[in-house]
């Protein structure tokens, strides 16, 4: 495709306290293959307390860059801003927590332009912060299917599909005025109910594998608990909020756990007694092979913090799950 035929790109990434990664993300846009004068980069910070902000500002030699405030601090407020503020014909969601390869808007443009979609996406690598063997074994665990279910974006594919929901979406403006903006009452999920929304009402969402970025994961056992016992809670607890906040594929670490639970409290009982011993053990065999298959690839170093992390990451998303569905039912 002709440079001088490329449409304007707006960069919305919402962003807080990211002080670590946020130079790593910064130093990737400054390599990105689209026109300058064609991209708009804009920040919108939740009142970090740390050098975030300052950061972001040394790169205004760099980069075309705006900051703007969110008072609220939380994400669907600040994409809302940013999209609300931005002029582009295409706008494209990102996170501070990431990076980008140089053609990574470039890819997304033309997918969205061949397609005819109303979103593109790509798929993500996860990544260690850290070089030690938990931190190694937490990106091995959130890149398995194991661990993420049919998440393609994060396991892979090998070819252009439609899905549910895409990373880092890249979507015609008119979308947000046909399908409305992110929910603000969401702290968490926001991008897959808007995405499903967009499902629902007949639009289409295209997953490219040649659209790549790059995420930093959790490096330990308590990072990784707490993102994913909010993640979790947030998928019934957002039915306070939205219609269709979830698919049936996030409910499953909820049920593992009723089950989990509900069988050992009536352990008495023979059939809830095998119930438990029968989750339990079906469980740790896909787990320990699943495992042994990273392990079998990676390095037998990484097995048992695999299995740790298979765990942490069920167990807390299933608990967050329980906990949102219990708030929602209350009321609170």
């Amino acid at each position: 495709m002709n440079y001088e035929e490329l449409p304007k790109v707006s960069l919305v990434i919402p962003c807080r306290n990211e002080e670590k990664f946020i130079g790593t993300f910064l130093d990737s846009l400054t390599k990105i293959d689209y026109p300058k004068e064609k991209l708009e980069i804009l920040f919108i910070d939740g009142m970090s307390d740390d050098r975030t902000k300052e950061i972001i500002l040394s790169y205004r030699d760099r980069l075309l860059v705006s900051v703007t405030d969110n008072p609220k601090k939380i994400t669907p407020v600040a994409l809302n801003i940013g999209i609300k503020n931005s002029s582009g014909e295409y706008v494209i969601i990102l996170s501070s927590h990431t990076k980008i390869p140089d053609n990574f808007v470039l890819k997304n443009i033309e997918t969205i332009l061949s397609t005819g979609a109303d979103c593109v996406g790509g798929i993500i690598e996860t990544i260690s912060p850290s070089d030690n063997i938990l931190a190694r074994s937490i990106s091995y665990v959130l890149s398995n299917r194991f661990g993420v279910g049919n998440s393609l974006f994060r396991t892979g594919t090998d070819r252009l599909m439609e899905v549910d929901t895409v990373p880092y979406g890249c979507y015609k403006r008119g979308v947000f005025e046909r399908f409305g903006y992110f929910n603000e009452s969401l702290v968490r999920n926001q991008d897959i109910e808007l995405n499903l929304r967009i499902k629902k009402s007949g639009g289409r969402i295209i997953l490219n594998p040649e659209i790549k970025s790059t995420y930093f994961s959790r490096d330990t056992l308590k990072g990784l608990f707490r993102q994913n016992f909010w993640n979790g809670f947030w998928v019934f607890y957002s039915l306070r909020f939205a219609k269709i906040p979830f698919s049936i594929r996030h409910t499953i670490p909820a049920i593992f756990v009723l089950t989990l639970v509900s069988s050992l409290l009536l352990s008495n009982i023979s059939f809830f007694y095998i119930l438990f011993w029968l989750t339990l053990g079906s469980y740790f065999m896909a787990n320990i092979y699943f495992s042994y298959q990273i392990a079998k690839s990676k390095g037998f170093k990484y097995f048992l913090h695999c299995v740790i992390s298979f765990f942490t990451l069920h167990i807390s998303y299933g608990l967050g799950s329980i906990w949102g569905l219990i708030r929602y039912l209350s009321g609170r």
